[in-house]
């Protein structure tokens, strides 16, 4: 059917345009109710008191709840599977607050009105206690994370990585020129058009299900489980479409909550943030401070780097343990530098919690290093590109923290094509020009990881089966966050079996009914639940073969599938319809195969992003007027869906580097944007014209060659545009987002 390398609309595209998909919000339960929260006004505080006389007498309301009858078991937000071993140090209502937003108590009630009215009537009295917003004051409040009994320390460093290879000092003494940098990235949200919500039902079984639009069916029941004491086959997790996450959604926030009130009072429960809520109450992404020195020799190679980043990972540790190693993993799949220093240094503050984000990591440490390279090419008198193309890393190149091969690396084609297709020596020849408005051009490289491999078992069960109507069931845990992943993972389950992407029925993943799977994160469907689904197909294909075999009384090596069909060489042969009509007439059991994929390899995805931006000397405004992203994608199985990828995630890293800020007061530890009147977005009319120019050399370990683009495409993109900026006014800014304010002060 040559389901390959063809724009293919979404299988959901239709239901979503006609509203006929149904998110959490919208599901008709029967007898549900509804909960609304009290969040913390202070930022670090004991919970004195929580009167709850007037909520509990309004009518309508069934119960509030707190700390104090709630379980007070720790647990950890980021874990992906049972029995995760994670510093544990979120309570569902702690009795001392730790930022702006924490929860402090809820109330349910018969309507959403009553219960938010409700909820406005609890008192609550706290007593204050030290706050720190800042990551580098946060370093004093030194310490061990946990206790010998494993409660919470909330000490800095909550964790961090070092590595060293080759001799660091020793290319520093041999290089020509050496850069030292500092550059700060800030806290972004998500800002998905759907809000947080979730559903929990008690089962007659005596269960508890939870309708959740999460990355991770099997996540929000460790959370959950972690949370409430429970064991796993306790908790039923059923995943709902999503209206946008970019990570928000990879942590289960609500679901331990509507599992314990539904649990309590027997009820199907609903909780759903407003906008504010999910500004204060939910994720960010984590600011950075980034130390970096580099040494070059003349002619442009770096002999030696050293890197230093601090991690500002807020309230709770979520994911952000991780963060130091994630960004250090990043930091060495881009450049063949031969001597490398790293150390990164994760710390709470008294500020919202950090947690997944678009790239994980990526976006920050690509943002220091790109920025820092830049810097660095324009006082050794270099062309950007050219001192990247003596730098970066070719097909086969092994990074030395994991000894990793990074497969078909085609990085060097990235930037070589972009920079042609851009225009890049023209435009830097032409100048920046003079007067009040000034152009720039510039450009970031990034690379980004496909799975988890080698970390935790990176593996994948797809089972496909023929229905009777011809078409084929998959069953794999399948996330799709909205961005179409289902639709490219139908193309390759179609491609195999002779069918159309919409042919495919994708069941939605269902911890009763699927495989374990690691979820949506770490850019691993289309690379490693992709190779399940191929390998699953290519399994299904020879038992239909072999059952239409026996019917045509040919040999199965002489079959082949194509349009629904089972086909001959001489094009005879029995449509799918029938021959499943014929196999159950004889009471055989339908074709059906499963297969599971355990990754052995992790190869970088690779991209150079292209930047022209116009600069107002009298307001400090910056607009971004040309770009172009040039991508490694080993091949595009869908070339719409990821050229619509590389758009959504240029929208972000503009964003990330010219607007985007929840401004946290370092004074009161108040979220400034905490809403969209007062965070500022790159919206339509920001978004410069794109081009997207992809690079399809294949990558041998992905499936048809294909590996991963979602992540990547966000993460080039603040570099290259603070690199044009600092290009138009000769300037060497660093500290993002690049304001107004902060563009007119670095003029003068």
């Amino acid at each position: 059917m040559n389901q390959l390398s063809r724009r293919v609309p979404l299988v959901d595209g239709v239901a979503k345009v006609t509203g006929a998909l149904r998110f959490t919000a919208d599901l008709n339960v029967e007898d549900l109710l509804h909960g609304a929260l009290v969040l913390s006004t202070h930022p670090h505080a004991r919970v004195a008191r929580v009167d709850t006389t007037a909520a509990l007498a309004v009518e309508g309301v069934h119960e509030v709840f707190w700390h104090g009858n709630t379980p007070a078991h720790f647990y950890n937000s980021s874990i992906w599977f049972s029995g995760q071993k994670a510093l544990a140090d979120e309570q569902m209502f702690p009795q001392i607050v730790r930022h702006v937003g924490d929860r402090v108590a809820a109330v349910v009630a018969d309507t959403e009105e009553i219960a938010r009215h409700a909820a406005r009537l609890i008192e609550v009295d706290y007593v204050d206690l030290p706050a720190i917003f800042d990551p580098e004051i946060a370093l004093g409040h030194a310490g061990l994370p946990l206790r010998e009994d494993d409660t919470p320390t909330f000490l800095n460093p909550v964790a961090g990585e070092a590595f060293v290879c080759g001799d660091p000092e020793a290319g520093f003494a041999a290089a020509d020129l050496i850069v030292e940098t500092r550059v700060t990235t800030p806290r972004s949200h998500h800002c998905a058009v759907e809000t947080h919500a979730c559903i929990a039902r008690p089962e007659p079984d005596g269960r508890i299900l939870i309708l959740s639009p999460c990355q991770s069916v099997f996540a929000v029941q460790a959370v959950v489980c972690q949370a409430l004491s429970l064991i796993p086959e306790k908790i039923r997790v059923q995943k709902t479409p999503i209206g946008g996450s970019f990570g928000g959604k990879a942590e289960p926030i609500l679901d331990p909550l509507c599992a314990f009130f539904a649990l309590k009072l027997g009820r199907p429960v609903i909780v759903r943030y407003d906008r504010h809520e999910t500004f204060a109450a939910t994720r960010t992404r984590s600011s950075v401070t980034g130390r970096m020195r580099i040494g070059l020799s003349s002619d442009g190679r770096i002999l030696a780097r050293e890197t230093e980043t601090l991690v500002d990972i807020g309230a709770y540790c979520t994911g952000g343990n991780y963060l130091p190693g994630s960004m250090l993993q990043r930091l060495m799949r881009l450049y063949e530098v031969p001597a490398e220093r790293y150390s990164g240094r994760a710390v709470y503050t008294n500020t919202v919690p950090a947690g997944a984000f678009r790239g994980y990591g990526s976006p920050q440490i690509h943002t220091i290093a790109e920025i820092s390279l830049d810097i660095a090419a324009r006082r050794m008198g270099m062309d950007p590109v050219a001192l990247r193309q003596r730098n970066l890393v070719g097909p086969g190149a092994i990074e030395p923290w994991q000894g990793l091969d990074l497969g078909n690396a085609r990085g060097r084609e990235c930037l070589s094509r972009g920079a042609e297709a851009f225009g890049w020596l023209e435009r830097r020849q032409r100048g920046v020009g003079r007067g009040r408005w000034r152009r720039g051009v510039g450009l970031a490289a990034a690379t980004h990881i496909n799975g988890c491999y080698p970390g935790f078992h990176e593996e994948t069960t797809a089972s496909l089966r023929l229905l009777p109507d011809g078409r084929a069931e998959l069953v794999c845990a399948l996330h799709d966050l909205g961005c179409g992943a289902d639709t490219t993972l139908a193309q390759i389950a179609a491609e195999t079996l002779g069918l159309k992407a919409s042919d495919i029925v994708i069941v939605p993943a269902d911890t009763d009914t699927c495989p374990y799977d690691l979820g949506t994160r770490a850019s691993r469907m289309t690379y490693i639940c992709g190779e399940a689904i191929r390998r699953a197909g290519v399994a299904l294909a020879t038992s239909i073969r072999a059952a239409a075999g026996l019917e045509l009384n040919r040999p199965a090596d002489d079959l082949h599938l194509e349009a629904g069909n089972v086909r001959r060489r001489d094009d005879a042969g029995i449509a799918l319809t029938d021959l499943a009509a014929r196999l159950d007439s004889r009471g055989i059991e339908l074709p059906a195969a499963t297969e599971s994929y355990r990754a052995q390899a992790n190869p970088g995805s690779y991209a150079a992003h292209f930047a022209e931006v116009e600069v107002d000397r009298l307001t400090g405004r910056v607009r971004v007027t040309d770009y172009l992203a040039a991508h490694d994608v080993g091949r595009a199985i869908n070339p719409m869906l990821v050229e619509g990828q590389i758009h959504g995630g240029i929208q972000i890293g503009i964003g990330y580097g010219l607007y985007e800020d929840v401004a946290i007061d370092r004074a009161t530890g108040r979220m400034r944007g905490d809403s969209f009147s007062r965070y500022t977005l790159a919206n339509a009319p920001e978004m410069p014209p794109i081009r997207v120019l992809l690079v399809e050399e294949g990558e041998p370990t992905g499936p048809f060659g294909a590996k991963a683009v979602g992540e990547i495409a966000t993460i080039p993109v603040a570099a290259a545009v603070v690199n044009a900026v600092n290009n138009a006014l000769g300037t060497e800014l660093t500290e993002l987002p690049l304001s107004p304010e902060r563009v007119l002060a670095a003029i003068g």
